[in-house]
């Protein structure tokens, strides 16, 4: 074989540089997926030795309100319930979704159906700012000027799940508010101009027409600030009230998981009953993750086949 034949047999620089791309991108790939198992195996190791190890009814863990891993309660047994945690963490989501979700919807028209270029022009980089701020900046706010006008509306303390919806409103409604104007400049411009066409005013269009087309996305919008607002710690923290118990009102303090996580984790030691318990916590906010993914799998699906 002369060298001519061995030039054109061997592989060329596009060639290798296509392969070393490849194996960069396997590589990358291949460490996420490791690092992404770790954590999962990381948690749920330490999440499940409370039941394993100390031996606590995952019912009671799940059921019971009483949460004081470090003493013994009444019946002879470490108090493990999370049961307060759990319900202040969904109700807190779920009011600032409530808060969030028209707010978002209506800029989003706004910006897309409404004022397209003078409304993207205003908006968007106030959306763009509420994105950029810190949460201990939210919290701040909430502190100082939520807490104590509930205070001063309701009475008590100020603390409790009014406020951290108010604070968790305001934190999610950038995120619902780009997902919904993304769902919205994806409905076909013919939908548009087939329902004017038919005799539709601006609004009936608007209403029954692009709305309901944009609906998967939109409800996808609503999962993904829920899945924020369900995992924000330091701003809720700040203006829960941090108290282990079940809200008997919106204005009664409380605690979700997140905010106990925060403050309890440093005063624990590893291996010890209060430190498993912690991170029992952190199992259920990472199991809640995953079930806010196959939402959104689900409804993305939902809107494939419509």
């Amino acid at each position: 074989m002369n060298n001519i034949q061995k030039r054109l047999m061997k592989p060329s620089a596009a060639t290798r540089q296509d392969r070393r791309g490849r194996w960069i991108s396997f590589i990358c790939v291949s460490f996420i997926m490791i690092l992404t198992v770790s954590i999962i195996g990381f948690i749920a190791i330490h999440g499940l030795a409370t039941f394993t190890d100390n031996h606590i009814s995952v019912w009671d863990f799940l059921t019971k309100s009483d949460w004081n891993p470090g003493q013994m309660g009444a019946n002879g047994k470490p108090e493990v319930g999370a049961l307060a945690m759990i319900v202040a963490s969904f109700a807190v989501t779920l009011l600032a979704a409530l808060f969030a979700t028209p707010f978002a919807v209506a800029v989003a028209v706004y910006m897309t159906e409404l004022a397209p270029k003078k409304g993207a022009r205003m908006l968007q980089p106030v959306i763009e700012l509420l994105v950029g701020i810190p949460s201990v900046v939210y919290g701040f706010v909430g502190l100082v000027v939520i807490v104590p006008a509930l205070r001063t509306v309701f009475g008590g303390t100020g603390f409790g799940v009014l406020a951290g919806a108010i604070v968790l409103f305001v934190m999610i409604l950038p995120t619902i508010t780009s997902l919904t104007i993304d769902s919205l400049k994806q409905v076909p411009g013919y939908y548009r101009n087939a329902s004017l066409a038919l005799g539709a005013t601006r609004w009936q269009t608007i209403y029954k027409v692009i709305l309901r087309a944009a609906l998967p996305g939109i409800m996808t919008a609503v999962v993904f600030g829920m899945a924020r607002a369900f995992g924000e710690a330091l701003a809720v923290q700040m203006v829960i009230g941090n108290a282990a118990i079940v809200p008997t009102n919106l204005v009664s303090p409380t605690s979700t998981l997140t905010s106990q996580l925060t403050s309890q984790m440093g005063d624990t030691i590893m291996g010890t009953l209060p430190n498993n318990a912690l991170w029992s916590l952190a199992l259920v906010l990472l199991l809640m993750s995953v079930i806010f993914n196959v939402l959104v799998k689900l409804i993305g699906k939902r809107g494939e086949l419509k």
